[in-house]
């Protein structure tokens, strides 16, 4: 009977679990993230100034969000989403995050083989193929895509 009555409890707060993380996504336009849309980036307020500056950005015609800020891979690009997500969700609703708002170390990196993925000639006459590891795009390009 105890274990019943568990068993009951346990699927009544997986129910509302399910139901508040449907209404959630539903809510702040999950859907949208799983596109190539740029405009999902700006869902949050929190974007409207990247948002604005890769419009203004040399990068406007050539590049979306997820061509420099996800994998590409369609494997890494939908793990890299959903962490991204989660975690912007999570501090955007916390407020637990910096402003102004700051890349973190991983989509750093995953931004830079973005810049070499594209540019790799220009890298390559730069600083020859074998130091392709060692060239920090971000370093003196910082604002290209975001116009900061």
């Amino acid at each position: 009977m105890k274990s019943r009555i568990l068993a009951i409890v346990a699927s009544i707060f997986i129910g509302i679990a399910l139901g508040i993380s449907i209404y959630t996504f539903i809510y702040a336009k999950g859907y949208s993230y799983l596109l190539n849309d740029p405009s999902a980036c700006a869902n949050c307020h929190i974007m409207n100034e990247q948002y604005d500056g890769w419009i203004k950005s040399s990068h406007h015609n050539v590049a979306t969000c997820n061509d420099c800020h996800t994998p590409a891979s369609f494997v890494g690009k939908y793990v890299s989403k959903a962490s991204n997500g989660f975690w912007h969700s999570f501090a955007f609703t916390s407020g637990d995050f910096h402003e102004p708002i700051q890349i973190k170390p991983n989509n750093r990196k995953i931004t830079e083989q973005a810049c070499l993925k594209c540019h790799q000639d220009v890298v390559d006459t730069i600083e020859g193929a074998e130091q392709k590891d060692k060239i920090s795009c971000l370093r003196c390009h910082n604002s290209v895509g975001h116009m900061h």
